[in-house]
């Protein structure tokens, strides 16, 4: 029973990638681009989520600074959870929605790029961190679920919606990897050329 259980598992996050692949290419594919020309002029990336989204956003800043399956120029990129004291700072209350706008209005310039991750799209300090981005005339990259929440409603012209079709969390999260690793390969491939990665 247990077995058959999480062959479900490989099985559903399987069908669920199969089927994000041909909906999801061109919103990630704007989004290379997105990153592409910010990190190209000189801006930086700058990333933020809540829980596992945290964790996400942690790697991401890391394969733009380290790299990712290739040996390239570091890329400017920063993970907004990062940082416990200023993340602690508000004590509680309202401020806490406000820990990661704080960041970008200290940080974020006009040409950066501001990569919110949430699974439903309604993640108080992730849309107060958008907010802050629309007021630097940065633009956001939205990695969310299903219906992208209230994070879907606040998209510009400039900015771009990753929308994973499942309302499963975990289902979610396991197609935001991939596509933080198509971003990355993405970007590598359009700085270095296309490549075959060795195993």
């Amino acid at each position: 029973m247990l077995e058959q259980r999480i062959q479900q598992h490989f099985i559903d996050s399987a069908d669920l990638k199969y089927q994000a692949a041909q909906a999801l290419s061109a919103p990630i594919a704007a989004a290379v681009q997105a990153i592409l020309a910010c990190v190209t002029s000189g801006g930086k990336v700058l990333a933020c989520g809540n829980g596992p989204s945290a964790a996400e956003a942690l790697q991401f800043a890391a394969f733009c600074v380290a790299g990712f399956e290739r040996d390239r120029p570091e890329l400017a990129a920063l993970a907004l959870t990062s940082d416990s004291t200023l993340l602690t700072v508000a004590g509680g209350g309202s401020d806490v929605a406000q820990q990661f706008a704080r960041q970008v209005r200290a940080l974020g310039q006009a040409g950066d790029v501001l990569l919110a991750l949430s699974v439903t799209g309604n993640d108080a300090n992730v849309i107060a961190a958008t907010e802050a981005a629309h007021e630097r005339d940065m633009t956001v990259v939205i990695l969310t679920g299903r219906t992208g929440g209230k994070l879907a409603a606040m998209v510009r012209e400039t900015d771009v919606l990753i929308s994973v079709p499942h309302d499963r969390a975990a289902r979610v999260r396991e197609v935001h990897a991939l596509v933080l690793h198509c971003l990355c390969d993405g970007v590598d491939a359009q700085l270095l050329g296309e490549q075959e990665i060795p195993l």
